[in-house]
This record gives C-alpha cells, sequence and structure tokens, in this order.
C-alpha cells in the first residue's frame, strides 16, 4: 500500500501567515476609520462654553509674526475672549529656531489687539502638542481652573482633546476658521498626519 503524503509544515506556514497578515490588515483599516471618525466629529463641532480659560496651540512664526494660521487660531480665541466665554487667554508654543517663542509672538499679538496683558499668560517652552497640553494641565493645577477652551485647526483638536483629558484636563474645543494660506496642502495630508500622530501617541512614541 502506499502512504499518504505528509502534510508540509511550509504550506501550513503560509496559510497561518496569510491570515495573520489579513487580520492585521483589517485590524489597521479598523482604527483608522475609527481614528478618521473622532477627528470629524471634533473637527465639525464648536463647543465652546464659558470656561475659565481659553488656550491657543501654537504654529509657526516668522521673525515675531504669527503665520496665517497661527493668527487665525489667535483672531479666533481673541473673538470668544470678546463674546465673554473666558477671562483669559494661554498661548502656547516655544522657540521655533530664532528668538522668539510661538506663545510670546502670540502674546504680542493679542496685546497689539487690544487684549491687556493681565489677561493673557504666554507658555514659551513646549515644542510640539503633547507637551503643549502637559505644560497648559500645569498652568491650569497651578490657577485652579477648571475648564479650558482649546483653539486649533479643526483636524487637530480630537487629539488635543485626548492628550489634554490624559493629563486631567477638562477641555472643550473650538476650531479656527479656514484661512487661504500659499501651498495649501490636500484635503486629507493633515488628517492622515492626525492619524499618524495620534496613533504614535497611543503607542508611547511621541
Amino acid at each position: 500500500m502506499s502512504q499518504m503524503p505528509k502534510p508540509r509544515p511550509r504550506r501550513w506556514l503560509l496559510k497561518g501567515f496569510s491570515v495573520l497578515l489579513f487580520v492585521l490588515v483589517v485590524g489597521v483599516l479598523g482604527w483608522c476609520r475609527w481614528v478618521y471618525v473622532q477627528i470629524e466629529r471634533y473637527a465639525g463641532q464648536d463647543q465652546a462654553t464659558p470656561a475659565d480659560a481659553i488656550a491657543v496651540f501654537g504654529a509657526a512664526e516668522y521673525a515675531g509674526r504669527p503665520s496665517p494660521v497661527y493668527r487665525a487660531r489667535l483672531d479666533h480665541a481673541e473673538a470668544l475672549y470678546n463674546r465673554g466665554i473666558a477671562p483669559l487667554i494661554i498661548t502656547l508654543g516655544g522657540d521655533g529656531g530664532d528668538e522668539y517663542s510661538e506663545g510670546g509672538v502670540g502674546r504680542e499679538y493679542l496685546m497689539g489687539e487690544g487684549i491687556p496683558e493681565s489677561a493673557i499668560i504666554a507658555e514659551t517652552h513646549s515644542h510640539n502638542t503633547a507637551e503643549s497640553a502637559r505644560r497648559v494641565a500645569v498652568i491650569a493645577r497651578a490657577n485652579g481652573f477648571r475648564s479650558l477652551v482649546v483653539v486649533s485647526d479643526a483636524t487637530h483638536l480630537f487629539r488635543i482633546h485626548e492628550i489634554c483629558a490624559a493629563n486631567g484636563l477638562n477641555v472643550l474645543t473650538s476650531p479656527r476658521p479656514r484661512v487661504p494660506v500659499e501651498n495649501n496642502p490636500p484635503a486629507m495630508d493633515p488628517i492622515i498626519h492626525e492619524i499618524l500622530s495620534y496613533t504614535a501617541w497611543r503607542l508611547h512614541l511621541e
């Protein structure tokens, strides 16, 4: 009698690897979809209600002047302040390689717009979103703030909210208005950046 051929281990290994790869791809796509939905949800709503302070997350500055994007964030914070949303504005962001800091530039810009210096706190040492969230948490605890309205780009707000919450902050989000800027990236670029950045933060890689 002829013997039945034995199963080839290599074939089973390849099948197992294919199944594992399929599960991994489905998991990654599912995760990206979930993060995308959260980003869009926060981007599409303005939660601004009366709070203890308004926190403006920094963006680029050019030789002491806010970039168009940063100026739009600051203008939005000023509008919220003038509406009586909060009596204080916190500007966030360290230096960008020159003698100026984003937080300091934001303070000077707001003062030039008529906001009194006593109504502004400038944080001038953070260099990314996670650092800004940690430092604004320290400021909030030191001043007894119970709630903050956070201002940034629409697609940035979900990540900011999650990092601030992880630092014990009760935050509401308020997206800045859109502004025309040169070399505007395709619409999906900021979202892809946020998905990757949020994932890196959750994996403790940032």
